[in-house]
């Protein structure tokens, strides 16, 4: 009954093709051994290769050396060539600063696809099972999941990794083991609640169907199947939504913020973890509570501001988008100080600026067209020689509400907190005439005393 399970579910979801080369992931344990065994009797009829990937953990001493014996002797049974890998696992996740759950799944999904490119082959099968699924959904609940979580574990990924017992109970998969006399090895911490997912399976699911539900992992399972359709839907809406708004590098993706806030949240969910995905591979470790943060990140109050998620994603929000990466933006401040004569013209390399300067007349600066790119300044207000120059910390303008701070100008102007060092302040002996093309000084202004003008042009190179 499981093998014909196994095949359906293959042939359902078209797990697998005839030519494929697929790396099993094998612990020992009754779910691998399972999964080797069906695949094993499979190989002829849909024409594969079969390679097995067993990694010693070290972290259950002389118990995971007689899983790598036990591996390689019932691979050696079947013909199917297995590599061996041993890694101190508990070490790199100190090193790492991870839990030993995420970091035994990084290495062990890192080791497969080692194998996987050495062999060429093009799928990695693993052994989840329908208890996992419903153990993964009632977690995902616990954290606050969203309809996608709710879709459970996937029967395949784009990365070609597949799940064929994903619709097989693990008493049926024990018993298939026993029948065909596989004596598969235990792995003791399963049997004991110290983790999230072993608390779930041996206490709160035991507690449900013994108090709620008899069928309980049938009815998560089904519920999730229900759901994956209308999933599946809007998947696609947010994808296309995903092309029109983002713009995607190696490690960046930026959110254009003004189509981004017109969606609905569905939508904006599915953007970010796609933005995330893209980035990293998978959203592995990124919840539902970090998906809402970067949704608050619409707001103009969080211009300039950053935010950081696990696996070492930043999130930044800009004037015009929302930024993930995996790159840590590290502002550099550019330094430059110029004179400025009275007639005459600066180039500002740092900035690709020039500022043109000219005198003139009041009569004929008023008669001159109108020119959003230059400034007016009383000449006769202008005490000694000028400069165009970066921002000093405690710089001040004064502007017709009163004397302001020129950060406090810049967050009000909503200007990135990294193009701020690039904006030219013009001053004076006295103080700052102008701020970059944004806000002029009261002190300078022209008025019905003015006779000559410096007239201040400022053009890109």
């Amino acid at each position: 009954m499981v093998f014909e399970k196994v095949l359906s579910t293959i042939n359902k979801h078209n797990l697998i093709e005839s030519g494929d080369k697929i790396v099993i992931g094998i612990s020992g344990g009754p779910d691998s051994v399972c999964l080797l065994h069906i695949l094993s009797r499979l190989k002829d009829k849909l024409d594969i290769e079969l390679y097995a990937a067993h990694l010693n953990h070290q972290i259950r001493g002389i118990e995971a050396q007689k899983d790598a014996l036990y591996v390689s002797d019932i691979c050696d049974k079947m013909g199917i060539t297995y590599f061996l890998k041993s890694i101190d696992v508990p070490k790199y996740c100190e090193d790492n600063n991870l839990s030993i759950e995420e970091g035994a799944r990084k290495l062990r999904y890192e080791m497969f696809d080692e194998i996987k490119q050495k062999t060429k082959s093009n799928k990695i099968a693993v052994g989840h099972n329908l208890n996992d699924q419903a153990e993964t959904i009632l977690m995902r609940i616990m954290r606050g999941t969203g309809l996608q979580g709710l879709r459970g574990i996937e029967y395949a990924r784009e990365n070609g990794v597949i799940r064929p017992l994903l619709d097989i109970e693990r008493k049926d998969i024990e018993e298939y083991c026993e029948v065909h006399n596989l004596n598969p090895r235990i792995d003791e911490s399963n049997l004991e609640n110290i983790y999230t997912r072993n608390k779930i399976r041996l206490e709160l699911i035991p507690y449900m169907k013994d108090n709620f539900n008899t069928n309980l992992i049938e009815s998560i399972v089904r519920m999730s199947n229900n759901l994956r359709s209308d999933s599946d839907y809007i998947e696609s809406e947010a994808k296309s939504e995903f092309k029109n708004i983002c713009k995607v590098t190696s490690d960046t993706v930026d959110i254009k913020i003004n189509d981004f806030s017109k969606l609905h949240n569905a939508i904006k969910v599915r953007i970010l973890r796609e933005g995330i995905k893209s980035i990293l591979g998978d959203t592995n470790f990124i919840e539902q509570k970090h998906i809402e943060d970067i949704i608050g990140f619409e707001s103009e109050s969080k211009i300039n501001k950053m935010l950081t998620l696990p696996r070492g994603v930043f999130v930044y929000r800009k004037q015009d988008c929302i930024t993930l990466t995996t790159t840590e933006i590290v502002i550099e401040d550019i330094d430059f100080l110029y004179n400025i004569p009275s007639n005459g013209f600066v180039k500002i390399k740092e900035v690709n600026t020039i500022i043109e300067t000219q005198t003139m007349t009041i009569d004929r600066y008023k008669s001159g067209k109108v020119d959003k790119m230059s400034r007016g300044f009383d000449l006769n207000k202008i005490k000694g020689g000028m400069v165009v120059r970066s921002r000093q910390q405690g710089d001040k303008i004064k502007l017709a509400g009163g004397s302001k701070k020129i950060k406090d100008l810049f967050i009000d102007l909503k200007i990135a907190r990294e193009e701020r060092c690039k904006v030219p302040i013009i001053s004076d002996e006295q103080g700052i005439l102008q701020v970059g093309q944004y806000k002029s000084s009261e002190n300078y202004k022209i008025d019905e005393k003015t006779k000559e003008v410096l007239k201040v042009t400022f053009k890109k190179l």
